[in-house]
């Protein structure tokens, strides 16, 4: 054993408005990663600025983002779905509907878009806390509607 610990390759840094896609598996990823792309000019740019979707076990499915590890947030993203479900039925809460994260600079939320995927939003440094969830809900409106029609169709 060498001692030596791996590293990990920084993620990439997109211009703003340049999607992140890695190949996704399966109809239902297809259709996350097109919805994703489809709903992001209706997003608030103001109040939000960036979004990924990724699995319930941490992968990237898409993301458009700026200055953002993606591989890293998508992990973090299911380990925060992960403690926050613990934690909702440990309380007596019920389901989980959002887990968030406030920092100087802006705000993370971390929604569950159905069984298998997060979104996963990001929000600017002027925007409140209320403005942030409301927009941030509005994407995931409109990823679920997307998906729930790509997959009737």
């Amino acid at each position: 054993m060498s001692g030596a610990l791996p590293t990990r390759k920084r993620g990439l840094t997109l211009a703003p408005h340049e999607p992140t896609t890695r190949p996704p598996s399966g109809a239902d990823a297809k259709t996350m990663t097109k919805a994703l792309l489809e709903i992001h000019a209706d997003i608030d740019a103001v109040a939000i600025n960036g979004v990924l979707v990724a699995t319930r076990d941490g992968l990237v499915l898409c993301g458009v983002t700026r200055d953002v590890e993606t591989d890293g947030v998508a992990a973090m993203a299911a380990a925060a779905a992960g403690l926050a479900s613990q934690f909702t039925a440990q309380a007596g809460i019920g389901g989980t509907r959002a887990v968030f994260f406030e920092g100087d600079d802006g705000q993370v939320g971390v929604f569950p878009v159905d069984a298998d995927a997060l979104l996963v939003v990001f929000g600017s440094r002027d925007t409140t806390m209320g403005m942030f969830n409301v927009v941030a809900k509005q994407a995931l409106s409109l990823l679920q509607n997307a998906v729930a029609t790509g997959r009737s169709s």
